[in-house]
């Protein structure tokens, strides 16, 4: 009866490692699947387009998608995804602050750059005195909306307000215009009742607006881009694995990039 017990007790510990050793974001070496926690759009859809070059290497990617911010930090935390690609830094070093987490970022993938799209008017040249123009009414975006329109000349803000700027920080509105301040998600709705609209990206792709709609977006180099660009995570630790480096090396490639470019047409940019 002891040597039985014995034997239970050691074919439960030898069950337990494998299935530890065999779990999702395990540490198997002949663990060949990749897992990455994502946001449908487009993140996702650029993940899907690299499954076949991971393939003729080896590698097989599974790609879970989540609507919120938290689950995909949570999935590399806990090590049931490898990675996460969803946010930007800000946003990481946020979440790892508030939630004790030491999640890192390993490569910069592309950017969702704000645009001004049309409404009522066509041009920047056609604002006229009381012409609406609306705005994400959150803190980040609304700055980074005010920064493009002060960029095309609409209006101009005070000296350094940078990406805290909020419509206090107007010096000079030369058109007379009214910064109308909207839910995000709300503003491509709202484009018949204003002159003209600066929308996130996803929200203009998840409203189908293309570059057509648009009379400009934020530029790949300015300051906005180089804070908010949408970043590939891992759990500390994971930095130089190789299912981290087949990831990335599958993404930062000039494939991808026209991928991209054709699929986004503007409303999404590579960078890298």
């Amino acid at each position: 009866m002891k040597n039985i017990k014995k034997t239970g007790l050691l074919a439960a510990i030898l069950a337990l490692t494998f299935a530890l050793l065999t779990a999702c974001g395990g540490s198997s070496s002949e663990d060949k699947t990749i897992k990455v926690a994502a946001s449908p759009t487009p993140h996702a859809e650029i993940l899907e387009s690299v499954k076949d070059t991971l393939a003729d290497e080896g590698w097989t990617l599974e790609v879970i998608e989540f609507e919120d911010y938290v689950q995909p930090n949570e999935a590399v935390t806990s090590g049931d995804c490898d990675a996460n690609f969803f946010q930007h830094e800000p946003y990481l070093e946020q979440y790892n602050e508030e939630n004790e987490t030491d999640i890192k970022s390993v490569a910069k993938i592309h950017f969702e750059p704000l645009g001004v799209y049309k409404g009522q008017k066509a041009t920047f040249d056609e604002l006229t005195e009381g012409d609406k123009v609306g705005v994400p009414n959150d803190v980040t975006n609304e700055a980074r909306a005010l920064q493009l329109l002060a960029a095309n000349g609409v209006i101009k803000l005070k000296e350094g307000a940078g990406l805290t700027a909020t419509k206090e920080d107007i010096v000079e509105n030369p058109k007379g215009i009214e910064i109308v301040e909207l839910e995000a998600a709300t503003i491509p709705a709202a484009l018949p009742d204003l002159s003209l609209a600066v929308i996130n990206g996803n929200y203009a792709l998840s409203a189908d607006l293309t570059a057509e709609d648009s009379i400009a977006y934020e530029g790949t180099d300015s300051e906005a881009a180089q804070t908010y660009v949408n970043i590939i995570a891992v759990a500390a630790g994971n930095e130089e694995t190789d299912k981290t480096k087949a990831l990335v090396g599958a993404l930062q490639t000039d494939e991808v990039k026209k991928f991209i470019e054709d699929k986004y047409k503007g409303s999404v940019k590579a960078f890298f």
